[in-house]
């Protein structure tokens, strides 16, 4: 159990201070905002123990959060907590999360701090349904009607608290997007050092009444359980690292690989994931760069897309690391537009519309200033930012999603697949 939860700035000050066993005193507390906040020693290690109290502790932007306690408590619940505590804060403040936010609602967080945990331990932390009977400003809601009072607790306390009753829609549809990102490490000789994929499955849910969905991709597993129905290629993928929203029951999926839930109003998370094998990559970067003495470079970089000539990729936007004494830089590129930009002290080269299967190029000559360091360049790595509509770098596929209600309706479906390029890089 949690024996407090505290609200800590970048000096090692405490904003908010709520105690829910008295176990850990508040000069213990107190140590550790002055030992590892103030220190800024708090980024090292996320779950701290000084003389025998434990400190699990996050920060975002310039506010701590920490939980404190001296009990052998699960500790991936308490920092989720946290990150959950974090999330709450910004639907109720717009958004944001900072010290300025903080001390404007004090009031407020320590009013959620009671409900949110009882005794230490974690309870109830639905933002929309905590709305409806924690206001901020002084706004006040008619909360006589016993029927509204009736259906709020059913809420709170329902297996099923993310979702509402008597939700109704003149229109019934679900938007279901799969956004994949892109990380990959290549050599100089073009050879993958590192590569993975990290994805996101995001649902627009506008369902009436209480429905639910099945959920089916092309997951390995499933599909070696399924019978085989003719000549199917597709053996399916192997998914490494998997994060379900809570609306998910994990005993359904565990016997079926199926995600079966009721989902949330609106637009939620409903799983990411995580694959490192098998991965198509959208580009390839074939790059030649030779350094002419000491005040000149060559560079010739050949950019492939390696996708379908019905796809098209948008907003690329390569960045070619230049050296610290760059002085001017020459650009020739067959697709899109190239310069120099010092402020990013690289020639960032952009195409708007990147078809599938074209190979372009870039040519570059670089000229340098005069300089006393005889220290030679780094080469820093190439990198690349882009984004792949209705393409999948890991191959995953939407397979079925099946919506059962017992007025019987039809709803509406709607598929749309995204990569984009998180860590992309390829060394010179």
């Amino acid at each position: 159990m949690i024996s407090s939860i505290v609200f800590i700035n970048q000096k090692g000050e405490i904003l908010i201070y709520r105690i829910y066993k008295d176990d850990i005193s508040r000069a213990e507390t107190l140590n550790f905002c002055t030992r590892i906040v103030a220190a800024k020693e708090n980024k090292e290690t996320p779950i701290i123990n000084i003389d025998g109290a434990n400190f699990l502790h996050v920060s975002v932007k310039d506010i701590t959060l920490l939980a404190t306690t001296k009990s052998n408590i699960n500790a991936a619940m308490a920092i989720q907590f946290l990150f959950s505590m974090v999330n709450l804060c910004k639907a109720y403040f717009g958004g944001e999360f900072d010290e300025n936010h903080v001390r404007k609602h004090f009031v407020l967080i320590y009013e959620l701090l009671d409900e949110v945990m009882d005794y230490g331990i974690p309870q109830f932390m639905e933002a929309d349904v905590l709305k409806k009977f924690i206001f901020e400003g002084g706004i006040k809601a008619d909360l006589t009607d016993l029927n509204k009072l009736k259906q709020l607790t059913t809420q709170a306390t329902d297996v099923t608290s993310w979702r509402a009753p008597g939700i109704k829609y003149k229109k019934n549809e679900v938007y279901i997007d799969i956004v994949e990102n892109v990380n990959v490490l290549l050599s100089n000789k073009g050879s993958i050092l590192r590569t993975d994929v990290t994805g996101n499955v995001v649902v627009k849910c506008q369902l009436s009444d209480m429905p639910e969905c099945k959920f089916g991709m092309n997951d390995k597993l499933l599909m070696q359980r399924e019978p085989k129905r003719g000549n199917v290629s597709d053996k399916g993928i192997a998914i490494d690292d998997i994060k379900f929203h809570q609306c998910v029951r994990l005993g359904k999926f565990d016997k079926e690989r199926a995600i079966t839930f009721i989902p949330p109003d609106g637009v939620f998370e409903l799983m990411s994931y995580r694959i490192t094998e098998n991965i198509n990559l959208p580009f390839k970067i074939m790059p030649v760069v030779n350094e002419l003495g000491k005040n000149k470079i060559e560079a010739r970089i050949k950019l492939k897309s390696i996708f379908e000539k019905n796809i098209s990729a948008t907003n690329v936007v390569l960045k070619l690391p230049c050296p610290k004494n760059t002085a001017v830089a020459n650009t020739s590129a067959q697709l899109g537009r190239a310069k120099y930009e010092p402020e990013h002290g690289a020639i960032m080269w952009r195409i708007k519309k990147f078809p599938g299967e074209v190979e372009t190029l870039l040519r570059c000559e670089i000229d340098l200033s005069v300089t006393t360091s005889d220290k030679p360049w780094a080469k820093p790595p190439i990198s690349m930012e882009f984004q792949v509509p209705m393409f999948t770098a890991s191959g995953l596929r939407v397979r079925f999603l099946r919506v059962y209600e017992k007025s019987g309706y039809k709803p509406t479906k709607w598929i749309r697949y995204i990569t984009k390029g998180g860590d992309y890089q390829h060394r010179l």
